[in-house]
């Protein structure tokens, strides 16, 4: 199990210095958080809040992405980079492949790409994207995201997109992983064609399901055989018992969070406290696995 570090909506300040802290006890790696525009009302419902709520959100700071993604890069050298997930069909394929690839360059191929669908139709509304049959868009944008950060000339023709030859340069010096984060049926497919997945919002009794599903989907693929990594977001329960319930399902990488990232309330935690909780979970757990 590789164990990474989930902090979201802190303090701007607060992510170099804890990044840097991860990296000394030894976590693996650092998930970052996205999220492009508060909406001034929406009755949308939010996944992975028990009361669909998305109050939380309201004046979080969400540096973006990849911004965030370069800076931690560029303060460590070792850390894992994964977005925990960007919003990809609101954005351009093209100029998100370019970013991507970038970051992974510049970092020394530490980067992950985990992507997702929004569940803000405003997402779409204000970026000038229609909300619409989202899902064969995301599977548009995936195809010119794997296609263009693999290097060479690359050129797509679909129902959405339309790219003549062109090749980015830097690329990344092997395949860039691109992780699919989701609930429905579709993403576990889609993960399937991918290098992993990306779950938020429960244990693993709420993981089996989806991993078997998972499962089955890549059989039907063919991609069985090929390495695939399952991040697993656990806020609050890191026994043992969990830990190894979670592997036994078959989850590689478990991203730790040592506060209630849907807090409605401002998260004024000290930095100090922060690194604390970080040194207790690598004393009595990385150090021992």
């Amino acid at each position: 199990m590789r164990f990474h570090y989930a902090e979201s909506m802190t303090t701007v300040a607060n992510y170099l210095p804890l990044a840097r802290a991860a990296e000394e006890m030894g976590f693996a790696g650092f998930t970052i958080p996205d999220s492009l525009i508060y909406p001034k009302a929406s009755d949308t419902s939010y996944s992975y809040t028990q009361d669909g709520g998305r109050e939380f959100l309201e004046n979080k700071p969400f540096v973006e992405s990849f911004v965030l993604a370069a800076a931690i890069g560029a303060a460590t050298t070792r850390l894992e980079l994964t977005t925990n997930v960007v919003k990809l069909p609101v954005r351009p394929p093209l100029y998100s492949a370019k970013l991507a690839a970038s970051v992974a360059a510049i970092t020394g191929d530490r980067f992950n790409l985990g992507v997702g669908l929004s569940v803000w139709p405003e997402d779409y509304a204000a970026m000038g994207v229609d909300y619409a049959r989202r899902g064969k868009r995301f599977d548009e944008c995936l195809e010119i995201v794997k296609g263009l950060c693999g290097g060479g000339y690359f050129e797509f023709h679909g129902e959405f997109y339309d790219i003549p030859p062109v090749k980015l340069n830097p690329v990344p010096t092997k395949p860039l992983p691109i992780l699919i984060g989701g609930h429905s049926a579709a993403a576990f497919k889609r993960a399937a064609h991918f290098d992993g997945f990306m779950f938020a919002g429960g244990g693993p009794d709420e993981l089996a399901g989806p991993i078997a599903e998972i499962r089955k989907a890549r059989d039907e693929a063919g991609t069985a055989g090929k390495p695939f990594r399952i991040f697993a977001t656990a806020m609050g329960d890191f026994s043992a018992d969990t830990i190894g319930r979670l592997e036994a399902l078959g989850v590689t990488d478990m991203p730790v969070a040592f506060r209630n990232l849907y807090a409605v309330e401002e998260d004024t935690q000290p930095l100090a406290e922060k690194i604390d909780a970080m040194k207790r979970f690598a004393d009595s757990v990385i150090a021992k696995v």
